[in-house]
C-alpha cells in the first residue's frame, strides 16, 4: 500500500507503510492496519473493515476528528506525565479500554484470550463480546486486570439471564449492553464473500488459499465456535455457521427500555448501554439509574449516516454531569484522536479496529504494540500541549 504527499505526481517520491514481521517497525497504527490486511484472506479483512451501506458513516467518524483543533500552551515542565484514568471504578493505566469484537478467533488463534492478556500486561480494561470465539470463563482466566463483558440480547430472557449469571461467576465487573442492533446493519461488502447464510462463497474460499500462513495458524484445529451462544442453539455441536445464523433469526427487535429496567433489576455491578447516537437517550439512560453510556455508531457497521459519536461527548457531559460514565468509540486510530475525547469529556475510549489490527498482525505481541504505540502517541500529544496528566484535558485545549 502506497500513499502519494500531496497532488499526484511523477516527482512525489511514494511513502509506504511498514508491513514486516518486525512488529517494532510498526510505528503507528495504520502500519499495522496494512500489515493485518496483507496477512488477512478477504472475506476475513472485509469483515473487519467493512460498513454499512455506502459506508458514509465509516469515512464520516474518521473526519469528525478534524473538527477539533488543538491550541497548545507552551513553557510548561511536562517531565512527568500521568496517562492513567479512573473508569468504571478502575484504574486503568491508559484512557482507553479494548472494545468488544467478534469472530477474533479467525484473525489469530484464541483471539480474545491474547487481546485479553496483552490488556492485562498494559493494566487497561478487556471487553469480552458476547460473539467472542473464547467462554467468559475462558477469558477470565487470562486475568484481564479488569473484565467487561458485552451483552447482544437475543432469544428470551433466559438467554441473557443465564449470560449475566456466567459473567457475574466470572467476575465482570461491568456489563455494556448493545442496543443499536434491532436488526443487522447491510454490510453489503462483507456479505458479497458469502453465497448464502454465512456460508462462504467458492471465490472466498479460493482466496483463503491464497493466504496458507492463515490457513494453517487458523484452522488447522478446525474453525472457532461462539461457546457463548452455542449452549443455546439446538442440535448437538452446533456449527459456527449454524450459531451464527441462529443469532440472526433470534434477534430481539422488540428491546425497549422496560428490558432495561429488567437487566438494570438483575445485574449487580456497573450496567451501561452501548450504541447510543442521540442525547434525548443519554437522559433516559440517566433516568433509569444506568451507570453509563458508550456513545457509539457500532464503527460504522450499522445505521449509515449516523453522527459520529465523537460530535456528542462535550453536550453529553454537559447533560449528565461528573459522576455518569460516558465512554466513546468509532473511527479512532491516533492517540491524539483520543486525548480529543478526553478533553471534551468522556471517561475512556473503547479501541476496536485499532486492536484488531495489531491481532492479525501478529496475535498477543501484535495487540501489545498496538497499546504501546497508541501509549506513546497519547504521551507526546499531552507534552505538546502542554498538559501533564489527563484530569488536566478540558475543552480549553481547543482554545475555548
Amino acid at each position: 500500500m502506497y500513499l502519494h504527499r500531496g497532488a499526484a505526481s511523477q516527482d512525489v517520491p511514494r511513502r509506504r507503510f511498514s508491513t514486516g514481521p518486525d512488529l517494532a517497525r510498526a510505528l503507528s497504527i495504520g502500519d499495522l492496519r496494512q500489515n493485518a490486511l496483507r496477512r488477512l484472506p478477504r472475506v476475513n479483512s472485509e469483515y473487519v473493515e467493512g460498513g454499512a451501506d455506502d459506508e458514509t458513516t465509516l469515512e464520516g467518524n474518521r473526519r469528525a476528528f478534524d473538527s477539533f483543533v488543538f491550541q497548545p500552551r507552551i513553557l510548561r515542565n511536562v517531565s512527568s506525565i500521568d496517562l492513567s484514568r479512573a473508569v468504571l471504578g478502575f484504574r486503568s493505566a491508559l484512557p482507553f479500554a479494548i472494545a468488544p469484537t467478534g469472530f477474533n478467533g479467525l484473525l489469530w488463534p484464541q483471539g480474545d484470550i491474547a487481546m485479553a492478556r496483552a490488556a492485562a500486561r498494559a493494566g487497561i480494561p478487556f471487553t469480552q463480546s458476547t460473539v467472542s470465539n473464547s467462554s467468559i470463563a475462558d477469558v477470565a482466566a487470562a486475568g484481564p486486570s479488569a473484565h467487561w463483558f458485552q451483552l447482544y440480547l437475543y432469544g428470551e430472557d433466559e438467554v441473557w439471564m443465564k449470560l449475566l449469571a456466567q459473567a457475574h461467576d466470572s467476575g465482570c465487573s461491568a456489563v455494556l449492553v448493545t442496543v443499536d442492533t434491532p436488526v443487522l446493519g447491510n454490510r453489503e461488502w462483507d456479505r458479497r464473500n458469502y453465497q448464502s447464510d454465512f456460508t462462504p462463497s467458492l471465490s472466498s474460499r479460493l482466496d483463503m488459499l491464497r493466504h496458507p500462513t492463515w490457513v494453517w495458524r487458523v484452522l488447522r484445529n478446525g474453525l472457532p465456535n461462539f461457546p457463548n451462544l452455542q449452549q443455546f442453539v439446538p442440535g448437538q455441536n452446533p456449527t459456527l455457521y449454524e450459531v451464527a445464523r441462529w443469532s440472526l433469526a433470534n434477534q430481539r427487535p422488540q428491546t425497549n427500555w422496560q428490558t432495561i429496567a429488567r437487566l438494570r433489576h438483575a445485574w449487580p455491578g456497573k450496567l451501561l448501554i452501548k450504541g447510543v447516537q442521540n442525547l434525548e437517550d443519554v437522559r433516559m439512560a440517566i433516568e433509569a439509574g444506568l451507570d453509563g453510556v458508550i456513545l457509539s455508531n457500532h464503527g460504522g457497521r450499522q445505521l449509515d449516516r449516523a453522527i459520529a459519536p465523537i460530535r456528542l461527548v462535550r453536550e453529553a457531559r454537559a447533560l449528565a454531569g461528573p459522576e455518569f460514565a460516558i465512554l466513546v468509540d468509532s473511527g479512532f486510530r491516533r492517540g491524539g484522536e483520543i486525548v480529543q475525547a478526553i478533553a471534551l469529556g468522556a471517561d475512556a475510549v473503547l479501541l476496536g479496529r485499532a486492536m484488531l489490527y495489531g491481532l492479525a498482525a501478529g496475535g498477543e505481541a501484535g495487540v501489545s504494540r498496538a497499546i504501546e504505540i497508541l501509549r506513546t502517541e497519547i504521551s507526546r500529544v499531552l507534552a505538546l500541549l502542554g498538559v501533564t496528566s489527563m484530569t488536566e484535558l478540558t475543552p480549553e485545549v481547543f482554545g475555548g
